[in-house]
């Protein structure tokens, strides 16, 4: 493996990909630090050191998928969490609007356009949700005295909407210039960078027990958790690989004296084809009902409100399980409805000569492909969902908190298992491509 490493630097092309690679990552890191200059910064850490649950909650997973922090007012502090959001919504609007479904089939001039409009779409999305998000600062009494005027606060906006506009930039330069993509880098940075305070949180116990034997800080629930990490992970790899590979064939046909065609291949269909969209769709639906219903009028309700109140506060419960189990599978289908398409799937191979042996191209072979999907998308959610409650189940059975256990499965290891991958599979293209090794050989 090391010598593996030692290759890879000495591929000059490659080797300066990494390096801008992780520079424009750590320069990512350090505007994560700077606070706006009209925040109490002290007054901000002890609100949502005790904040509400719901609340809380809502911040953390928000923070997962987003590369975002805001639970700290800084220049980066809404992530890219709005250029996600104007692209999810190009990505829907292009399967029911009939213009952007054009662009989307004109190839690479299409898609420029797309993502041209998305960028402006962002800009609007920034300037909403950063507006929004200091007025609740200013709300809380969590801005400086002097600081709380229109003029501070609209220079705090455009400062936040920069700072995302920045963060797209910084991912379009690693696209083009770095090595893997670069949205989903910075997301698995954020996410790494949560990893050495949770490490700390878990292992502090145990060093002030002296590394005993027993009790819910002894070594062997290290042991356990580190056994059950590589579990997760291992399983999380062989799902995200696996395909069901549908059997074609190439017509033949013949010129002059020769035959071409004919040939036997094979249609990958992913059996995670929605990715970790769903687990983010579920776990958002469901953290604004935790915070609507933990205002004072149902904490003190019995009954029925009571009940709604106690269902979505606490993430052990079988009802909000459940829930989140159905909210899973549902967009699972629809996430796959969306971005997998046997109508064009089936044309595109009736177009190059080829079908599928046992089925006529056309309508027959759609009916067929869409048949497998949604068999193969069956199992697809139920793995996310039993990826997604893994964290529950490990925090109340081992007895550790959540933010601990949420690296054991959920949004947080899902991303950055896939991005990692990523990013050895796109590293190894370029060794292979110099006669070299890849590191998953």
């Amino acid at each position: 493996m090391w010598e593996k490493i030692r290759v890879i630097f000495t591929v000059g092309e490659l080797r300066r990909k990494i390096l801008l690679t992780l520079f424009l990552l750590a320069i990512y890191r350090i505007g994560w630090q700077i606070w706006l200059p009209i925040v109490d910064q002290t007054q901000m850490t002890a609100f949502f050191g005790q904040t509400s649950k719901g609340l809380g909650q809502l911040m953390e997973t928000v923070a997962v998928f987003s590369a975002s922090q805001l639970n700290q007012a800084t220049i980066f502090g809404l992530g890219i969490m709005p250029y996600i959001s104007a692209s999810i919504i190009f990505q829907l609007l292009g399967s029911v609007w009939g213009p952007l479904e054009r662009l989307q089939k004109e190839g690479e001039s299409g898609r420029k356009k797309i993502n041209e409009y998305t960028r402006y779409a962002t800009v609007v999305l920034c300037l909403g949700q950063s507006w929004f998000y200091l007025g609740f600062l200013a709300q809380n009494d969590l801005i400086k005295l002097g600081f709380n005027t229109f003029g501070w606060q609209l220079t705090a906006v455009l400062t936040m909407t920069a700072g995302t506009t920045f963060l797209m930039w910084l991912g379009e330069q690693i696209d083009e210039y770095g090595i893997g993509n670069g949205i989903s880098l910075l997301i698995m940075a954020g996410i790494l960078a949560r990893m050495p305070g949770a490490g700390i949180q878990l292992i502090k116990p145990m060093v002030e027990n002296r590394f005993e034997l027993g009790g819910q800080a002894g070594v062997e629930t290290l042991l356990i958790l580190a056994a059950l990490f590589v579990g997760v992970v291992g399983g999380i790899v062989f799902i995200t690989l696996g395909q069901r590979r549908i059997p074609t064939q190439s017509a033949k046909h013949v010129r002059g004296r020769r035959v071409y065609g004919g040939t036997r291949q094979y249609l990958p269909l992913r059996v995670n084809q929605a990715g970790v969209m769903p687990i983010i769709f579920a776990s958002s639906l469901l953290l604004f009902p935790q915070v609507l219903f933990n205002i004072p009028f149902f904490k003190d309700s019995h009954g029925f409100w009571g009940l709604l109140y106690s269902v979505f506060q606490y993430r052990d419960g079988f009802i909000y399980n459940l829930l989140y189990v159905i909210l899973i599978y549902f967009f699972c289908y629809f996430w796959t409805a969306i971005t997998f398409n046997p109508k064009d799937m089936a044309d595109n191979l009736k177009n190059y000569g080829s079908f599928i042996p046992g089925y006529r191209p056309g309508k027959r072979t759609a009916d067929y492909l869409e048949k497998v999907m949604v068999r193969i998308t069956y199992v697809g959610a139920g793995f996310l969902a039993l990826v997604a409650v893994i964290p529950t189940l490990v925090a109340t059975w081992m007895a550790i908190p959540y933010g601990i256990a949420s690296f054991y499965g959920g949004t947080a290891l899902l991303i950055a298992v896939s991005v990692a991958f990523d990013l050895v599979q796109k590293i190894d293209s370029h060794l292979v491509m110099r006669n070299y090794k890849g590191l998953l050989e």
